[in-house]
């Protein structure tokens, strides 16, 4: 049995400033990808709803566009709970060029702090999903921006979000949000 106490950790928000925890990721191009140890680099992870959601498509169609702007500043994960299958589907179908993951676990999805949604119905996919996030995460390991929504409507401008972390990176600006 599920106490209330337990459904407000599965629930918390992620914790700006602290260590985002490390995750590993299947990529649909083969190996793994590793999130939130010391890197040489910022990363900004994007978690997308998946293969069945087209404003995601519209979303990731976006950032593809952009990507040589984003991958001057940082690195880019983008990640779904699709399985291998749906994930190199989408990747294949829609050209992207970023690193594109498969996998999340809904413990994953928890621990950042996301929206868990189930299907709709068997037509929208057969398993829960995460709903969007964006995670700036700085290159030490620590959460630096965090931004998700309960649905695929509310998404961050990217030519924002990217103007607004090349401003945090290069002038070294603290974390915001922690009170």
């Amino acid at each position: 049995m599920t106490t209330k106490e337990d459904e407000y950790r599965m629930n918390a928000k992620p914790r700006v400033g602290e260590p985002v925890g490390i995750f590993n990721f299947d990529a649909v191009g083969g190996g793994t990808m590793t999130i939130g140890q010391n890197q040489d680099r910022w990363t900004m992870l994007f978690v997308y709803r998946g293969r069945h959601c087209p404003r995601c498509k519209k979303f990731l169609n976006k950032l593809n566009d952009m990507l040589a702007q984003w991958t001057a500043v940082m690195d880019v994960v983008v990640v779904s709970a699709d399985n291998a299958e749906k994930a190199r589907l989408d990747k294949d179908e829609f050209g992207w060029d970023f690193d594109l993951a498969y996998g999340l676990t809904e413990d994953q999805m928890r621990s950042l702090g996301l929206y868990v949604s189930d299907p709709l119905s068997e037509a929208e996919t057969t398993d829960r999903f995460a709903e969007p996030g964006a995670f700036g995460i700085r290159p030490d390991g620590t959460l630096m921006l965090v931004d998700i929504s309960n649905g695929p409507a509310a998404r961050p401008d990217l030519g924002e979000l990217l103007d607004g972390m090349e401003f945090n990176i290069s002038n070294n600006r603290p974390v915001r949000g922690t009170a």
